[in-house]
């Protein structure tokens, strides 16, 4: 199998760079798998769980927002923030989940509460995801 060259940076660091086989990628139109050779493409990520494969191992790791582009040279992930699957606080994602939820309650804008909304959508999604 051909590898993918992947560099995967969130603001603080850089969290991979090397040579991979595969990554799948939570993308605002959905799920999709990345292998060497794919079409150009940059997409936003919406939060969820990026899993790396690389010589039969696999990593999963939350991210949370940010952007993924395909060129010539590979794959590149921005995230707005990463870290290790078993190491995400759900705590802090069940209080993120209630805050969104007592906002949504409290805004008086329709355009603002359909954008709360949609946050809401997105973290309930990411807590589905690390319920598996």
């Amino acid at each position: 199998m051909a590898s993918l060259h992947f560099e995967f940076v969130s603001p603080e660091r850089v969290l991979f760079s090397g040579e991979v086989d595969q990554v799948d990628l939570p993308g605002v139109e959905g799920d999709m798998g990345i292998l060497a050779g794919h079409a150009p493409l940059v997409t936003p990520l919406r939060p969820g769980i990026l899993t790396i494969y690389n010589g039969g191992s696999r990593e999963a790791v939350v991210v949370i927002g940010g952007f993924a582009e395909v060129g010539p040279a590979g794959l590149t992930v921005l995230a707005d923030q990463a870290g290790a699957r078993d190491e995400f606080d759900t705590a802090t994602l069940t209080s993120e989940i209630k805050d969104a939820e007592d906002d949504i309650a409290d805004a008086s804008d329709e355009s603002q509460r359909d954008k709360l909304a949609r946050r809401l959508e997105q973290l309930k999604t990411l807590q589905a995801a690390l319920a598996q």
